[in-house]
């Protein structure tokens, strides 16, 4: 990896955790409280080296194929720190299996088919003694209601919460949406009734449901301000021609 390069991934990734304490500490909160996900789905393995290098730890995939490829790389490096991987994006039920006992956390399940699907291989997979214990998630919500998102409409997840609930093989913590681009109020607007929503469910469910999954390169401080507890920062840290406001 070319040594500018990576001088620029430190100093984003200085840049950045001094924006999340700032926007964290309105909330009422510390950097100890939020989770920062590197997402490096359209990097390669020299990139997340450099990530790796600068102090990051978790990261987001969003191919089952390419986190593979990803873990396979990392894993014949010696003296690696220890990582985690996220799986991120839209996943298919033909790669469920190639997901479970790889990604710490899931944070798209955005239909009760999917739900459903990768609870019933994780649970085979536990009863096969293969994971240890259900799969954590994020259940999806497409709280801004565009057509072009996916994720439960916060009333579809309200009917059906007791079923996601029940689900042996999943571990429920919490909600994951995407603000609509290009308006940073509507933005702060979608991450804050997020939160309502999760905090009604958390009392009607009984579920704990501790995290937020909101905010991006574009957002990712008017989410914090609004409670998120894990940001998904892809451009703004691996990309150098991005615009750092």
């Amino acid at each position: 990896m070319h040594e500018q390069y990576a001088h620029m991934i430190c100093e984003r990734r200085e840049e950045i955790l001094a924006r999340m304490d700032a926007a964290v500490r309105m909330s009422g909160r510390t950097l100890d409280d939020v989770e920062l996900v590197a997402v490096s789905k359209t990097v390669g393995i020299p990139e997340v080296l450099a990530a790796i290098d600068a102090g990051y730890r978790t990261f987001g995939e969003n191919r089952p194929q390419e986190l593979m490829r990803k873990l396979e790389g990392l894993g014949s490096i010696v003296d690696l720190p220890s990582v985690r991987f996220d799986m991120i994006g839209n996943l298919q039920t033909n790669k469920i299996n190639a997901t479970l006992g790889r990604v710490k956390l899931i944070h798209s399940i955005g239909s009760l088919h999917l739900a459903e699907a990768v609870s019933s291989r994780a649970a085979r997979r536990m009863e096969a003694g293969e994971l240890k214990a259900p799969q954590p998630v994020l259940i999806e919500v497409n709280v801004s209601g565009e057509e072009t998102k996916g994720g439960f409409a916060p009333n579809d997840l309200r009917r059906h919460m007791d079923q996601l609930q029940n689900l042996c093989g999943i571990d429920i913590r919490g909600l994951m949406t995407m603000a609509p681009r290009g308006n940073k109020d509507v933005a702060r607007s979608c991450f804050s009734d997020l939160r309502d929503l999760r905090d009604e469910l958390a009392v009607s469910s009984g579920l704990a449901l501790p995290e937020l999954s909101c905010g991006m390169s574009e957002d990712f401080e008017a989410a914090l301000v609004e409670g998120s507890t894990i940001v998904r920062l892809g451009r703004v840290v691996f990309d150098p021609m991005f615009e750092v406001l």
